[in-house]
């Protein structure tokens, strides 16, 4: 709950990240903490992270298809419901699709529905080299200059075995985050 004792609505987006497992512990201390939790799952951070986990932990399905019948609108809707949009891992693609403004799928359109009257966080997670390439440091300054809140990456072992900044900010972190914010 927020300071003034009401239950808090999150979108957590999940996209293809070998970190996408820390989003099942990001939704476990959220709905444990009154926040309802609709999770979004993009093709991608399916390879890496199963609906039915997410599902379990949030108690609502996953969403991923925006073509899905009878939810034509849920994009709009969803905007509307939430207090806080977050993406938990946001890989290199999901921020550079961002950026570029690309709406075919239901990351996408829910970002260009969103006139930013909500928080849109976005927590980069991928390689150090992915995270320093030109492109990803545009697209990250570009959708900070929109609105947008770029959470840190943390600096550590990273899955393709370096050691380097572009891990994913721990669940209990973000959380920590969030806690501190009004909705």
């Amino acid at each position: 709950m927020n300071k003034s004792g009401k239950t808090k609505n999150l979108i957590l987006i999940c996209s293809g990240s070998i970190s996408a497992f820390k989003a099942a512990t990001l939704t476990s201390l959220a709905t444990k903490n009154n926040w309802n939790v609709q999770c979004i799952s993009s093709e991608g951070s399916r390879h890496f992270i199963g609906d039915a986990t997410l599902e379990g932990l949030s108690g609502n399905s996953v969403l991923s298809d925006m073509f899905e019948p009878g939810r034509a609108l849920h994009h709009i809707s969803l905007i509307d419901w939430a207090h806080l949009i977050l993406i938990y891992p946001a890989s290199a693609n999901c921020i550079a699709r961002l950026r570029a403004g690309l709406a075919d799928n239901l990351t996408g359109a829910l970002f260009l529905a969103n006139n930013f009257r909500k928080p849109w966080w976005i927590s980069p997670a991928m390689n150090s080299n992915m995270l320093e390439h030109p492109a990803i440091i545009k697209a990250l300054k570009e959708l900070e200059k929109w609105g947008c809140r770029i959470l840190p990456s943390g600096k550590g072992h990273l899955a393709c075995g370096t050691i380097g900044y572009g891990r994913l900010l721990e669940p209990e972190e973000v959380f920590v985050l969030m806690g501190s914010e009004e909705f």
